[in-house]
C-alpha cells in the first residue's frame, strides 16, 4: 500500500544526497518543529519573529552553513544541497516571510565573504554568523529592480571616506539589520561603475522606513534613505567599479534558494490539500474519491516532480562549478510557476477553510507574487535565460 501524499513522499529522491544530507534534514525539521512552526501563526499576525531566532538558528548550524569555519561557518563536509534541505524544511514551516528574514545572511554576506579584505571579513562574518547582528543585502532602487547596472545611489571618495546618497526600496531585513551590503555607484554610467560597500545601519543619514506587505507579513521590509553619509573607505567591499560581477553571482544563488523554497511550498499545499480531501465527505464519499479532486493532485504532483527534477539537476551543475544562468533563471520560474498552481489549486480543494487566517495554503497564497517577483521576475528571468542562449 503506497503512502498517503504527504510533504516528504512529494519529494522525488535525489541520486545526489547521502547519509550527511538526511541527517542535517533530520536536525532543520527538529529545530522548525519545535522553535518555528508553533508560533508560524503568531508571529504572522504580530508581523515580526524574536531576533532570538537568529541565535537559536545559528546554535544548530542554520545560519553558518555554507560559510568559512574560520570565522564561526560550517563548510567541512557541506555542499549545495545541504543549502537546499535548509531551504525545504524552513519553507514546511509555511511562511516564506520567516525564512527571507531568518536566512537574510544569505545574501547580504556571501558578497564579503567573496570580495571583501580579510579584515572586513574577520570584523563583520563572526557576529553575523554567530546570529548576534543582522545583515542586509540592499540593491533593489525605486527606479528599478533587475535593472541593476542603472543603479543611481551614488558613493563619492573623499580622502578616507566615502559619502553615500541615494535609496533603495523593498529591503529584507531593512529596518531591524545592523549592517547593509549597498550596491553603489562609484564610477560612470552602466555596469562598470558600481561597487559594493558595507555601512553601519546606525550611521548619520541612514533613515529607514518600515513597508507594509501583501504577503511576508513576519518579514522586515524597508525603504532606506542615504543622505550624505560618511563610510570608511576600508568598507569598500572588493575593488571600486568591480561590483557588478558580484552582485550577479549573489542573483543566481538566491534564485536557487527561492526556487527550492518554491517547491516547498508547493508540496506543503498538495500535503494540506490531500489531507483535508481524505476527511472532508462530499455526495457520500470523501472529497478525494471524486475524480475531478483526483485529477487536480496529479496535475500538482507533476508540476512538483518536474521542478524538482529541474532543481536537483542545476544545484549538481552549480556544485561541479558551473554557473548555469539560462538554467538557474529559467528554473526559478518554473518553481514559482508550480507554487503558484498548488496554491491555487490547494486552495480550490480547501474551499472556505483554505481562506481563513493561519492555514499554511492561505498564507502561501498570499505571497506567490513575491516569490515570482522578487530575486528577478519571471519576465526578466525569461528573457535573460534566452540571451545567455544566443537568441
Amino acid at each position: 500500500m503506497p503512502e498517503p501524499l504527504s510533504f516528504d513522499t512529494t519529494r522525488l529522491a535525489s541520486p545526489h544526497m547521502g547519509e550527511s544530507h538526511d541527517a542535517w534534514r533530520r536536525t532543520v525539521r527538529a529545530f522548525v518543529e519545535k522553535e518555528i512552526a508553533p508560533h508560524v501563526n503568531d508571529w504572522d499576525e504580530a508581523g515580526a519573529f524574536p531576533r532570538e531566532l537568529h541565535k537559536q538558528a545559528a546554535a544548530v548550524g542554520l545560519i553558518g552553513l555554507g560559510f568559512p569555519e574560520e570565522y564561526g561557518g560550517v563548510k567541512e563536509g557541506v555542499d549545495v544541497f545541504h543549502s537546499i534541505i535548509s531551504s525545504e524544511e524552513l519553507a514546511r514551516a509555511g511562511s516564506g516571510g520567516l525564512v527571507a528574514g531568518l536566512m537574510t545572511h544569505g545574501i547580504g554576506l556571501p558578497p564579503i565573504i567573496a570580495l571583501g579584505s580579510d579584515e572586513l571579513k574577520a570584523r563583520i562574518a563572526p557576529p553575523v554568523l554567530a546570529g548576534d547582528k543582522l545583515i542586509a543585502l540592499c540593491v533593489t532602487e525605486p527606479s528599478g529592480g533587475s535593472d541593476v547596472a542603472n543603479i543611481r545611489t551614488r558613493a563619492r571618495r573623499e580622502g578616507d571616506h566615502y559619502i553615500v546618497n541615494g535609496e533603495k526600496t523593498f529591503i529584507t531585513t531593512g529596518c531591524r539589520a545592523d549592517y547593509l551590503t549597498v550596491a553603489v555607484r562609484t564610477g560612470g554610467d552602466g555596469a562598470s561603475g558600481l561597487s559594493f560597500l558595507l555601512i553601519d545601519a546606525g550611521s548619520d543619514g541612514v533613515t529607514r522606513t518600515p513597508l507594509k506587505k501583501m504577503g511576508w507579513w513576519m518579514s522586515d521590509t524597508a525603504s532606506i534613505h542615504f543622505d550624505d553619509v560618511k563610510v570608511p573607505a576600508e568598507n569598500l567591499i572588493g575593488q571600486e567599479n568591480a561590483g557588478f560581477a558580484g552582485i550577479v553571482a549573489n542573483f543566481n544563488m538566491e534564485r536557487l534558494s527561492m526556487a527550492a523554497q518554491a517547491i516547498a511550498f508547493a508540496r506543503v499545499c498538495i500535503e494540506d490539500a490531500a489531507d483535508w480531501a481524505r476527511e472532508r465527505q462530499t455526495f457520500g464519499k470523501p472529497l478525494a474519491k471524486h475524480q475531478v479532486i483526483r485529477h487536480k493532485f496529479a496535475e500538482m504532483l507533476r508540476h512538483v516532480n518536474a521542478s524538482t527534477a529541474y532543481l536537483d539537476q542545476s544545484a549538481w551543475s552549480v556544485m561541479n562549478g558551473a554557473a548555469p544562468v539560462s538554467d538557474l533563471s529559467l528554473l526559478k520560474v518554473q518553481a514559482t510557476r508550480a507554487m503558484e498552481f498548488c496554491a491555487r489549486e490547494g486552495m480550490q480543494i480547501l474551499g472556505g477553510g483554505g481562506f481563513m487566517r493561519g492555514c499554511r495554503v492561505e498564507r502561501i497564497y498570499r505571497e506567490v507574487r513575491v516569490m515570482a517577483i522578487g530575486g528577478g521576475s519571471e519576465e526578466i528571468m525569461n528573457d535573460l535565460a534566452i540571451r545567455q542562449l544566443g537568441v
